[in-house]
């Protein structure tokens, strides 16, 4: 035992541990509120919704280039094709339009179509589904056009 302990005491607290302590308590709480915009809600809106992850199902032979069918496509709406890596919209009947799923704003993939607009949740930024132009958000421009084709009741990239 130094002269500076004595048995059973507490350990003194420098001003300096203290500043520190707080400083790295600020530090964690300032990174926690850093983090994602996104608070776990679903936020909806009246109108359709499809979001698709893969094939396009359904019955019938589908052609390998083709990314949907024609029926999969709500007309007003569209599909999140995330496994092509393609938005798909319908704005008027027999209308198809494509477009890159990943956000301008900050690379976020597009989630849904759902009351007309193309959806980000990261950050809320909303697209039109006729031109993929920002209807609402933080994105400073509008998604990628991507040509598609139609061909019989098959949807490709054009």
């Amino acid at each position: 035992m130094t002269d500076d302990q004595v048995a059973g005491a507490r350990p003194v607290r420098t001003r300096r541990a203290l500043l520190a302590g707080a400083g790295a308590a600020g530090a964690a709480a300032m990174l926690a509120a850093c983090g994602g915009g996104d608070d776990g809600a679903a936020t909806t809106s009246p109108g359709p919704q499809v979001t698709n992850t893969g094939d396009a199902g359904g019955g019938g032979r589908q052609d390998s280039q083709s990314l949907a069918r024609t029926s999969d496509i709500p007309v007003g709406g569209g599909a999140v094709l995330s496994a092509q890596g393609i938005v798909i919209t319908q704005p008027s009947p027999g209308e198809f339009r494509g477009f890159d799923p990943k956000c301008p704003h900050q690379g976020c993939n597009v989630t849904t179509v759902e009351g007309g607009t193309i959806n980000c949740v990261c950050h809320n930024s909303r697209f039109s589904i006729e031109d993929g132009s920002v209807q609402s958000g933080p994105s400073p421009a509008p998604l990628e056009r991507k040509d598609v084709k139609v061909s019989g009741d098959q949807i490709a990239l054009a």
